[in-house]
């Protein structure tokens, strides 16, 4: 069982390294191994989703990163909205994406929740909140500690904050937050001040799991998912930003990784996130979709069960 604890001032996982130390960062950028990233590329033109899907029904849309927007039961759910041009506490410099978002404030349909994992620039963008805020009327679902960077985007927004193992009902949904290997921070003096997290949204048609940002450890944080919510309908799961794996272990899956999280989830259907939008590590942009594909064909997972789609393709979860 993964346990964080709060000391007084700052979360901590036991028995688990998050962030790596400033000395592997540094050993990290002088190796110089980093692939050469496109400087743009271009969305597929697809339909734009429903405004709603109602009933059991569910559509899953990913509009880029790991912002799904998914629709069931009348709601529009959004996960981590990032859909700035960077990644960075400023407009000018910090990774860049190559990939625009497939949807942004304007074109979305009414967004209802919006599941915030956790404060890295790259999931939690103020910018996007902010603009998402003058055109919709969301309640943001949150771990411990973040809610005061929501507030700073929108006092708009409704927000609730959860600790691990804790769950709301909204509008017929229950929304748990769950645990995850990762760890926090958007300053230089305030890691792990608050509190990161995966989700389960209990819905009509079956719960839905969206593991954010995550290492893969023991894979006992997904056996809890199966034993407590039994096979997820659908799950999200990050591919990407996993190179090199002596630094990037602790807190990014890789994909055959990401392929044994499916199989000890059991979920019916997963969907790749967190891949092909911006480089935050040295894997080559199309490097996680291939290693998935022989991860999936090692382990016996029918490809139809993993699915990748297009930014701003939405497809229909049976």
């Amino acid at each position: 069982m993964v346990d964080v604890v709060h000391d007084g001032k700052r979360y901590v996982l036991k028995g688990h390294r998050g962030e790596g130390s400033f000395g592997d960062l540094l050993k990290w950028q002088m190796e110089g191994k980093r692939a050469r990233w496109p400087r743009r590329v271009e969305n597929p033109g697809h339909a734009p989703p429903p405004q709603r899907v109602e009933g059991a029904a569910l559509k899953a849309t990913w509009v880029g990163h790991s912002t799904v927007l998914l629709q069931t039961a009348g709601l529009n759910i959004l996960t981590d909205p990032f859909l700035s041009t960077r990644a960075s506490p400023v407009p000018f410099a910090g990774p860049k994406r190559v990939r625009p978002a497939a949807l942004n404030a304007e074109t979305l349909p009414p967004i209802d929740l919006i599941l915030l994992s956790h404060n890295h620039y790259d999931h939690m963008d103020l910018p996007a909140l902010r603009r998402i805020a003058r055109h919709h009327q969301a309640h943001v679902v949150t771990p411990h500690g973040n809610a005061r960077w929501v507030r700073r985007a929108s006092s708009a927004f409704t927000t609730d904050e959860l600790g691990w193992g804790d769950h709301l009902d909204h509008k017929g949904l229950r929304i748990h937050v769950t645990p995850a290997l990762h760890w926090s921070k958007r300053g230089f003096f305030d890691a792990n001040t608050a509190l990161w997290g995966a989700f389960v949204v209990e819905a009509p048609g079956g719960p839905i799991y969206f593991a954010a940002d995550t290492g893969f450890g023991t894979g006992s944080t997904f056996a809890e998912v199966h034993e407590r919510f039994g096979a997820p309908r659908l799950s999200l799961l990050p591919i990407g930003a996993y190179e090199p794996r002596w630094f990037m272990h602790p807190q990014h899956m890789n994909p055959e990784e990401s392929v044994k999280a499916h199989k000890i989830l059991e979920s019916r259907a997963s969907l790749a996130i967190h891949h092909g939008t911006i480089q935050l590590t040295d894997e080559a942009i199309d490097a996680p979709v291939a290693a998935l594909r022989v991860a999936l064909t090692q382990h016996s997972v029918d490809p139809a069960r993993f699915l990748v789609p297009d930014a701003g393709e939405t497809l229909t979860i049976d």
